[in-house]
C-alpha cells in the first residue's frame, strides 16, 4: 500500500514537473517568426513611431521574438521613452541588438538596450555614452567636472538642474537594469560620466547578454533563455523561427528625412526666399507656390527637433539684411553683416550636443556661399539698372528725337511719343523736320535740328 501511494506520488510530481516544462519550454508554433526592426540612425520622432507601431501589431503566437538590430549615436529623450514603453508592455520578448560590425548604441540606445528582455552586440560594436544633455546647447557635465569625477565618482554636478536631470536619468536606468538583471553600478556611471565598453567588456560585466555574428547566431544563442516579458518570466525558443525583416515604410523614411535638420533647414529657406521673389515679383505664382509648400514644411519638421530660438532669429535677421542690402545699396555693409549673423544664426540654431540632430557645416558654409552669390547677382543687377538712361519720366524727354507738326519763326509744335508739346529753336525749322530734345522749360522743349547734332 505505501509503494503504491509512494509510486502514485511520484507519478503525479513527474506529470506536474512535465507540465511546467512544457509552458517554459513549448517550441515555437509552426509559423511564428522572428521579426527583425532596423533601428538605424538618430532616435527621433519618426522611428519611434515605427518601432511602437511594429511592437504593437507583433501578437504572441504569431511573432516569437522582436530584434531591435541598432545602429545610433543616440537622440531625443522623448522619443526614446516611448520607445522604452512599448518595450515593456510588449507581449513578445525584444531583443536590442547592437549590429553590424561597427555599429554603436550610444545615449539613448544604452536606455533601449538595458529596457529589452535581451542585450546583445556584435563583436566590434560599442555601448554607453549615456550621459543627458540640454537642449540649450551646454553639456551637463562641463569638462572641469567630468575631469574632477574620473578622481571621484560620487561627485554631483555643482549646477541645481544639471544635477536634477543626471540624477533623474540615473534612477531610469537603474530601474530599467533591476528589470533585467543587469549592471546597474555599470549604467550609472555610463550616465554620470559617459563611460563606454566595447562587446567584449560590456559582456563581462553582465552589461550585455550575449555577443552574436548575426541574426541566426542570435537566435540559437538565446534559445531557452528565461526572460521577463511585460512582467513576467517566459523562456525563450526561437531555433526554429523564420527571420523577417521588417524596414521603415516609406511614411517613416519620408517623416525621417523632413525632420532631418539639414532638410529642414533647406526648405526653410527656399520657403523664405520663394515668398520672397514672389513680393517681389507679383503673378511669378510658381516661386510663391513652391515657396510657401517648403516653408510649411520646414516648420512642420523642426516642431520634432530641438532648436534654439536665438539662433533661428539671427538667420531670420540675417536674410532680411541681405535684402535690405540688395534694396538700399549700403555698398556691402548690410549684406556683410547679414552673411555674418546667418552663419551664426545657423550654427546656434540646432544644439551640437544632440546626438544625430545636429546641423551639417557643409550645409551652413553652402547655403551662406548661395546666399551670398544671391546677394551679389541682385546688386550687380541693381547697378547695371543704375548706369541705363531714364525711359521714363520728363528725364527721358532729354536726347529723344521728335518731329515738328508746324513751325513758325522760333517756335511750333513737335510730336514725341504720340504726344505734341510746344517747343521753341534757335534755328528756322520746317514741318516734317526730324529735331533733337536738348532741354525743357516748363511744357515747352528746346529743341534743334537733328541733323545739325
Amino acid at each position: 500500500m505505501l509503494r503504491l501511494r509512494a509510486a502514485r506520488m511520484l507519478v503525479a510530481a513527474a506529470l506536474a514537473a512535465a507540465s511546467a516544462g512544457l509552458v517554459l519550454t513549448t517550441p515555437a508554433a509552426a509559423g511564428e517568426r522572428a521579426v527583425v526592426l532596423e533601428v538605424d540612425g538618430a532616435i527621433g520622432p519618426p522611428l519611434a513611431d515605427y518601432v511602437v507601431r511594429e511592437l504593437e501589431a507583433a501578437k504572441p503566437g504569431q511573432v516569437g521574438i522582436v530584434i531591435l538590430r541598432m545602429n545610433t549615436p543616440g537622440g531625443l529623450d522623448s522619443s526614446m521613452r516611448k520607445i522604452i514603453s512599448a518595450i515593456l508592455a510588449s507581449r513578445v520578448p525584444v531583443v536590442t541588438y547592437v549590429a553590424p560590425n561597427g555599429a554603436r548604441a550610444a545615449s539613448a540606445g544604452t536606455y533601449i538596450a538595458y529596457a529589452s528582455a535581451i542585450a546583445a552586440m556584435a563583436p566590434g560594436t560599442n555601448i554607453g555614452a549615456a550621459t543627458p544633455v540640454q537642449l540649450g546647447g551646454n553639456p551637463l557635465l562641463p569638462s572641469d567636472q567630468k575631469q574632477q569625477q574620473k578622481q571621484d565618482k560620487s561627485t554631483e554636478p555643482a549646477d541645481t538642474e544639471t544635477r536634477k536631470i543626471v540624477n533623474d536619468a540615473i534612477a531610469y536606468i537603474r530601474g530599467l537594469a533591476a528589470v533585467n538583471g543587469r549592471n546597474a553600478d555599470w549604467a550609472a556611471d555610463a550616465v554620470r560620466s559617459a563611460a563606454s565598453l566595447p562587446a567584449a567588456e560590456a559582456l563581462s560585466l553582465h552589461v550585455i547578454d550575449v555577443i552574436a555574428d548575426d541574426v541566426p547566431d542570435l537566435l540559437r544563442k538565446v534559445d531557452g533563455r528565461t526572460v521577463t516579458v511585460a512582467g513576467k518570466p517566459q523562456r525563450l525558443a526561437t531555433v526554429d523561427l523564420v527571420v523577417t525583416t521588417v524596414p521603415p515604410d516609406w511614411r517613416t523614411e519620408l517623416l525621417a528625412l523632413v525632420t532631418d535638420p539639414n532638410v529642414a533647414f533647406i526648405l526653410m529657406l527656399i520657403g523664405i526666399y520663394g515668398l520672397i521673389f514672389e513680393f517681389l515679383n507679383p503673378g511669378a505664382v510658381a516661386p510663391g507656390t513652391i515657396g510657401a509648400i517648403s516653408l510649411l514644411v520646414a516648420l512642420y519638421g523642426l516642431a520634432f527637433i530641438p532648436i534654439n530660438y536665438a539662433g533661428a532669429a539671427l538667420v531670420l535677421l540675417g536674410v532680411a539684411l541681405m535684402i535690405a542690402e540688395a534694396h538700399i545699396g549700403a555698398f556691402g555693409a548690410l549684406g556683410v553683416g547679414g552673411i555674418a549673423a546667418f552663419v551664426v544664426g545657423a550654427l546656434m540654431m540646432f544644439p551640437v550636443q544632440v546626438p544625430g540632430l545636429t546641423l551639417s557645416a557643409g550645409v551652413i558654409i553652402g547655403a551662406a556661399i548661395a546666399s551670398g552669390l544671391l546677394l551679389v547677382v541682385v546688386l550687380a543687377a541693381l547697378l547695371r539698372s543704375r548706369r541705363k538712361p531714364v525711359v521714363t519720366g520728363s528725364e527721358a524727354l532729354i536726347g529723344a528725337e521728335a518731329e515738328i507738326v508746324s513751325w513758325q519763326g522760333a517756335e511750333g509744335r513737335v510730336r514725341v511719343s504720340g504726344e505734341i508739346w510746344l517747343a521753341r529753336s534757335n534755328a528756322s525749322l520746317a514741318a516734317g523736320r526730324r529735331v533733337k530734345i536738348v532741354g525743357r522749360d516748363g511744357l515747352v522743349l528746346q529743341v534743334e535740328d537733328a541733323k545739325r547734332i
